[in-house]
């Protein structure tokens, strides 16, 4: 078919002049999203955290030792270091002061030579520019040669040159800026989060002390840790029994990489493994993690044949015997680090590998050979996990066949759609069997998939791969789901690219829901990560008079609507405990109906936390277990009694 030129008269206006060039702080401002991910409380966030890295260069260059984040009454955040002082003399290229160029300019700042800083977390050089650009204004001190410097800004506009305002008496960098609020949803920091982040940093940088104060809350918080990554690993296997008493700590320079590795062994059965790239958390890995596992398989091999703990005609441990119930931390410090992308996610170096896996190889063997109960100790668990993955085995290979679309052998209680693109499709995992039938009769058939699930699913921070393997249910779910488990996980297999928790709003309902995150969260890490895992929100009321329905989905919302309704003559108020007291009709309009339903995205903002929070929760030691209910009682918004 001829298209009619003539109808789309604009398509021909397309000329030059169209092309817009965004000088850098237009580009920020016009999509943040592209330089901070988001414009919600975790981009807020990183705003602070963009402030801090730059501080953190100061510390791994050895010129600051002590870092204080102020979070103000009027929601603006100041942030201040003992370090050298951004210089303020005049730039010889852009003609302005070094300060204003660092402050405007993207990709501009002393991390790029290797001179000034040998090692750098903010390699983009876009930290203090991009923080400068997304703030309705910003006031920046310097203290160096004995004076102090002032400039403010405007939405990254400078609001006149730097003025010397006084005398100073030490050296540092001060750093106040106010979010700006046309840009962010809301401006409101997180001071538990935020205390996390610089908890973190702070382990990472041995001797350096890093003070979080809320002026609004009257809280403070001082993190400084002489034992540096080796007191992380103590603090996340802090509820957890361990196998030997004092962490692993390996550390060297090696080609002016600074490559350090702290590990202990838990009686768990879920690896924690963290990685970082000067002080940036590699979330997805990298060279450097890459090497370190390489390196831990093969010198507990080594050892354990050397000892005769494993024969001559056993098999080797593989990766997946040694890193069970493994706490870990692997940090480099290296000067042309090369990051995936603009999050850092990744580290890409390629030499990094080989650097890691010598440092720890060498480190991790001479330190079996010194502590011969400590490698003991390690090498038995590690073949009981061995054993345990061999009795797993055959379970493993069963389910990854069933899970190939090419045999067509799905769990029998699934109530499959019709649809075969996985994007479009959605699995709801529904709690018993009467929910599972009018979810079945509510749902569209043609997206909406169906897998009732019987009872409680086995907590699998309590059990062993062959075990958990063996859980009836649990085999429907990865059968179901048809991307495999662990290791194996192939994302481009995930036959639903949403898969749904449906409970019931009762106790009972909240420990399935819990129990399934804890499956999902060990076994099935990228699903979360990739935005694949929802929960669904039915509701806690249905409210009823004689002209009016209401579904309602929160207390405060039962308060407010039944004070809307108080001129009512009468007022039926139904609480939902069961999503089987619903009809199907019901469900549908208020839980599964894209149109009208809430979904809630399960996300990990802070591996640490979440890895902590489930251990605690869901692991074998009841008193942690019990501080942490206690210390989060008065947050409980829903308690079925």
């Amino acid at each position: 078919m001829a298209r009619d030129k003539s109808a789309s008269p604009t398509n021909n206006d397309y000329t030059a002049k169209d092309i817009q060039v965004l000088g850098g702080r237009e580009a920020v401002r016009r999509r943040p999203g592209m330089y901070i991910g988001s414009t919600d409380q975790h981009g807020l966030h990183h705003l602070v955290y963009e402030i801090v890295y730059n501080c953190i260069d100061e510390a791994m260059a050895g010129c600051c030792d002590r870092v204080l984040i102020n979070l103000l009454e009027d929601g603006a955040v100041r942030v201040e270091d003992n370090g050298r002082g951004i210089p303020v003399e005049i730039h010889p290229t852009t003609g302005i002061s070094a300060l204003e160029t660092v402050m405007t300019t993207l990709h501009a700042g002393a991390k790029f030579g290797g001179k000034t800083y040998q090692v750098s977390g903010g390699l983009h050089g876009v930290g203090a520019s991009v923080v400068n650009a997304l703030s309705s204004w910003l006031r920046i001190y310097i203290r160096r040669d004995g004076k102090v410097y002032q400039q403010e800004y405007q939405r990254g506009i400078p609001q006149g040159e730097i003025t010397e305002v006084g005398p100073a008496s030490d050296t540092g960098t001060t750093i106040t800026f106010h979010a700006d609020e046309n840009i962010f949803d809301k401006v409101g920091y997180d001071f538990k989060h935020l205390s996390e982040r610089l908890r973190e940093m702070a382990y990472l940088n041995k001797g350096l002390e890093i003070c979080l104060r809320d002026e609004g809350r009257d809280a403070e918080l001082t993190f400084y840790f002489e034992g540096g990554i080796t007191g992380f690993v103590r603090h996340l296997n802090r509820n957890r029994p361990v196998r030997h008493h004092q962490p692993i700590y390996i550390s060297k320079t090696a080609d002016s990489t600074i490559v350090e590795a702290a590990l202990q062994y838990n009686d768990g059965f879920a690896e924690s493994t963290f990685s970082f790239a000067n002080c940036v958390n590699t979330v997805d890995g990298g060279s450097h993690l890459t090497g370190f596992r390489s390196a831990l398989t093969r010198a507990l091999n080594d050892y354990a044949h050397k000892n005769k703990f494993l024969k001559d005609d056993e098999p080797n441990l593989v990766g997946d015997d040694v890193r069970e119930g493994l706490t870990a931390i692997i940090s480099v410090k290296l000067a042309e680090p090369q990051f995936e992308g603009q999050t850092k996610a990744k580290l890409g170096n390629i030499e990094v590998k080989s650097l890691v896996e010598g440092v720890v190889g060498e480190g991790l063997s001479l330190y079996l050979e010194e502590h011969p109960d400590d490698a003991r100790k390690i090498i038995e668990k590690c073949i009981t996990s061995a054993k345990a993955r061999e009795a797993a085995r055959k379970a493993r290979d069963l389910i990854i066949k069933k899970s190939s679309l090419e045999t067509g052998t799905l769990p029998g209680k699934l109530a499959d759609c019709s649809e075969k693109e996985p994007a479009f499709c959605e699995l709801y995992l529904v709690e018993g069997p009467s929910a599972g039938g009018s979810a079945k009769e509510g749902r569209n058939r043609r997206f909406q998939a169906i897998l009732p699930l019987r009872g409680k699913i086995l907590n699998v921070e309590k059990a062993p791969s062959d075990k958990m393997l063996s859980h009836e249910e649990i085999r429907a779910i990865i059968t179901a789901l048809g991307a495999g488990i662990g290791e194996e996980f192939d994302l481009s297999k995930l036959r639903y690219h949403r898969v749904i928790l449906m409970t019931d709003a009762d106790v009972d309902g909240a420990h399935i829901r819990t129990l399934l995150l804890t499956f999902f969260f060990r076994h099935m890490v990228e699903l979360i990560n990739n935005g694949h895992l929802f929960i669904a929100q039915p509701p806690l009321y249905r409210i009823k008079t004689h002209k009016h329905q209401q579904w309602v989905y929160s207390e405060p919302e039962r308060e407010e609507a039944l004070a809307k309704l108080k001129e009512a003559k009468k007022v039926e108020v139904q609480r939902y405990k069961g999503l089987g007291e619903m009809s199907a009709e019901q469900l549908w309009e208020t839980t599964m109906n894209p149109a009208t339903r809430t979904l809630l995205t399960v996300s990990i903002d802070d591996t640490a936390k979440a890895d902590h929070i489930f251990s605690t929760l869901m692991g074998n030691e009841v008193p942690p277990r019990k501080a942490f209910i206690q210390a989060h009682a008065r947050s409980v918004k829903n308690l079925d009694i």
